[in-house]
């Protein structure tokens, strides 16, 4: 019996090795995937502590935090383009939410008429290339006074980014314990009472992170802000552009970084409040 159990025990074993990648092979594979995702970032990263770096040198010739000092200088262009990006995109997540709150509320309710309808009425500014879309905008915000505003650049904004509030907000609204919600009814509180203090703060987590992917694509985007802002408006991704056309990496690498470190914090954040019960609720 003992040595039917041990022969049986081998065979996936044998079938492992027949038909499993080797150790050596694995490892390969491994570093060629850590390589592939992490190749990028440390590039990045040499670029911002290179003073002098040309070719066919492997290396910089020369480290420092030249650029560093230049980047967070006072008459640097980058802060005042960080808080232009930070306040454009706290106003594009305030529209956003306006819309997207009451929205999502309504859109959670599956009896609401033409709800598919209005879910995918969202998806429309991602169905079509960008920047065919940014380029029509541009030409009516020309006509309407918006071409280089603040107001124009956070409208356009909000409308790719209502995308995401909507329909993360539909799920968390959904993901709500709707037996709550009716034992607040029952006890005699109002519809208005039971949707700030018993709906809203189930949802909040979902909320915030809407809020959260809101922000860091206004932060990031580029596009509409070039052909909507430009010249007059210059953000963080802009000055971004600009830098590494005039050939400048380590200060467009420098700037990517930064745009990159609040997207990584965010992405914490997003996971801690992604509920496996919300996220099954996106899309239905």
């Amino acid at each position: 019996m003992k040595d039917v159990i041990l022969k049986d025990a081998a065979i996936p074993l044998k079938k492992r090795r027949r038909f499993g990648l080797s150790l050596p092979l694995q490892t390969l594979l491994l570093v060629f995937m850590l390589l592939i995702m992490a190749g990028p970032l440390l590039n990045l990263l040499i670029w911002t502590v290179a003073e002098s770096w040309f070719f066919p040198h492997s290396l910089p010739s020369q480290w420092g935090l030249k650029y560093w000092y230049q980047v967070f200088s006072p008459y640097s262009d980058v802060s005042g383009s960080l808080l232009t990006s930070v306040f454009i995109a706290v106003l594009s997540v305030l529209v956003c939410l306006l819309i997207s709150i009451p929205a999502g509320y309504a859109l959670s309710r599956r009896a609401m008429p033409l709800r598919v309808a209005f879910m995918l009425l969202f998806l429309i500014p991602q169905a079509f290339p960008n920047l065919t879309v940014y380029m029509n905008i541009a030409r009516l915000f020309y006509q309407w006074g918006l071409n280089g505003t603040i107001a124009g650049v956070v409208l356009v904004h909000s409308v790719h980014g209502l995308m995401y509030s909507v329909w993360i907000c539909v799920a968390a609204f959904a993901a709500v314990d709707p037996l709550l919600a009716r034992a607040s009814r029952n006890l005699g509180a109002g519809p208005v009472y039971t949707f700030w203090h018993i709906v809203l703060p189930q949802a909040a987590p979902g909320i915030i992170a809407a809020s959260i992917f809101v922000f860091l694509e206004s932060l990031d985007e580029f596009t509409g802000t070039f052909f909507v802002g430009a010249p007059d408006i210059s953000t963080l991704p802009l000055l971004l552009f600009n830098a590494s056309m005039s050939g400048n990496y380590q200060i467009s690498s420098i700037t990517a970084l930064i745009l990159l470190v609040p997207s990584l914090l965010f992405m914490l954040v997003i996971h801690k409040f992604m509920r496996p019960e919300m996220l099954s609720k996106i899309g239905k």
